[in-house]
């Protein structure tokens, strides 16, 4: 009954003086509901009496035994409230409705269900989390993990995708972050994932990995890591991970490298500045400006967020870095050499000396092979040159194949030696330049190396130096000055000295 009926029934009787009868004729009222309206100045409202007496009543404690248990196993296989109805019956002889089963078990999640704190957050304190989304590179589609920081005071967030969750992405995620706030918070929270946790402890005591302490040695900021099944505890940076997947990653991107998608969440990150939060009354750039008062500056010297390890080149003059093998010159087999990998680059060095750069593999057990490690090798074993494996699909300009046909031809196996010497030339050059180099020959009609080596030097105005180291048997030779007035005698016409000089 809507308040207007109520309020003009109420009025007749009690400011009129009508009898009740009459208005209960006139209305159509039972007499409780008359009496009703006469005590309350409104409708009470909707107020569903207490069920007494179900049949499921009996066995709530079987059903609450039930779904606690269910806590313990995964989702897809826990207890619907129709498998508990069929449970009851066939095992309890439960006689009652579905329904009775539904409220109950209804009841017993909404009690079990857990209630939060709001939390307040100081300026120049951080989140970090992970999330995952699909993305398309190269025209393929794969799942990549993304980075996220947040700052609770202001609501700013920095966000980067990487090949793979592990100890670099972990690294380089942060050092883009603090390098894109332009200084380092003093507290950061965290879950407790393997790159960072190597031992749980009680409580909040926690075993941290090594390259966990090496990036907090070098920015020195306070770390917090959230208790066990606790992750409301960085609950800021988990709702940023869903709103930056929904806002900055749908549809999904479609990107040539990930360093395309990347430089385009950075540039969104900057333009969600602009947004204002909702219950304040300002933007969070503005808010940003105190939570950057509040943090520590950066250190003169970035962190180097690369792995380091220490390994021997095999005799297939291969290094591996992660499960993956990459090549280094064959001067460097059976060497012991020192691999450092970041999210971008393989670099190998052999003692102080830079000896390869690979880019990242993040696969298993694959191989990246640099054709031009193994020529001083297949200068001394030209009969591999068709079956060397570094150099399948390696793609050189037609002028290449040109060169080898007109040595080979002139020269029979001796040519095959000598294309390898000119490909031997692309450890000091690029191939933009010696194919400029090997043209000039070819149309001169003279394809050797030693041509081709002078229009290389010719084109930086430096000219090679005749050296006698190596060549020990060059030394025992000795070349007397030439008289030119011998030449006068071959002519037949005796010149004299004075003259020529």
């Amino acid at each position: 009954m809507n308040i207007e009926t109520w309020a003009i029934v109420r009025r007749k009787v009690l400011v009129e003086g009508r009898s009740k009868r009459s208005v209960m004729a006139e209305e159509g009222l039972h007499w409780e509901t008359l009496q009703k309206m006469l005590a309350h100045a409104a409708p009470p409202g909707y107020r569903q009496s207490v069920k007494r007496g179900r049949k499921i009543d009996v066995f709530a404690d079987w059903v609450r035994g039930v779904l606690d248990a269910d806590g313990l196993v995964p989702r897809k296989q826990r207890h619907s409230a129709k498998r508990i109805f069929d449970r009851l019956r066939a095992e309890r002889g439960y006689e009652g409705g579905y329904t009775a089963v539904k409220e109950l078990v209804s009841e017993i999640q909404t009690l079990k269900q857990e209630v939060f704190v709001p939390l307040s957050h100081r300026p120049g304190e951080a989140q970090v989390d992970f999330g995952h989304a699909l993305v398309k590179v190269g025209g393929k589609l794969r799942k990549c993990p993304f980075f996220v920081m947040s700052l609770p005071y202001s609501d700013a967030f920095f966000m980067q995708v990487f090949e793979r969750e592990c100890t670099e992405s972990f690294w380089e995620g942060h050092v883009r972050a603090f390098r894109y706030f332009g200084a380092v918070p003093v507290r950061i929270s965290y879950d407790n994932s393997r790159v960072a946790v190597a031992r749980m402890l009680r409580g909040r005591e926690r075993r941290l990995t090594e390259g966990f302490l090496q990036l907090q040695s070098h920015y020195l900021f306070r770390e917090h890591f959230c208790l066990a099944a606790r992750g409301n505890e960085k609950g800021v940076v988990e709702g940023m991970v869903r709103y930056s997947r929904a806002n900055f990653l749908v549809p999904v991107p479609q990107v040539r490298a990930l360093e395309e998608l990347n430089a385009r969440l950075e540039q969104s990150c900057r333009e969600d500045l602009r947004r204002r939060l909702r219950g304040q009354g300002r933007r969070k750039e503005e808010l940003l400006l105190e939570d950057l008062a509040a943090m520590r500056e950066l250190p003169v010297a970035p962190f180097e967020a690369c792995r380091v390890v220490a390994t021997r080149a095999s005799n297939l003059s291969l290094v591996r870095f992660d499960g993956n093998d990459y090549s280094v010159p064959v001067r460097c087999a059976h060497r012991e050499v020192v691999a450092k990998g970041d999210c971008e680059s393989v670099r190998v060095y052999h003692g102080e000396e830079l000896v390869a750069e690979h880019r990242r593999i993040w696969l298993k057990e694959a191989v990246s092979f640099d054709p031009v490690h193994y020529l001083a090798l297949l200068e001394r074993k030209p009969g591999a040159l068709d079956f060397a494996r570094p150099l399948e699909g390696w793609e050189l300009p037609e002028c290449f194949g040109v060169l080898r046909r007109r040595l080979e031809a002139a020269h029979g196996s001796e040519g095959t030696r000598e294309y390898i010497a000119v490909l031997r030339l692309l450890e000091r050059h690029r191939v933009a330049r010696l194919k400029v180099a090997v043209e000039r020959a070819l149309d001169l009609g003279c394809p050797r190396k030693e041509l081709i080596e002078q229009y290389l030097y010719g084109e930086n105005r430096e000219m090679p130096l005749f050296r006698l180291d190596g060549r020990e048997h060059l030394k025992v030779v000795k070349v007397a000055c030439t008289d030119p007035g011998d030449y006068g005698s071959l002519l037949g016409t005796p010149a004299r000295r004075e003259e020529v000089a």
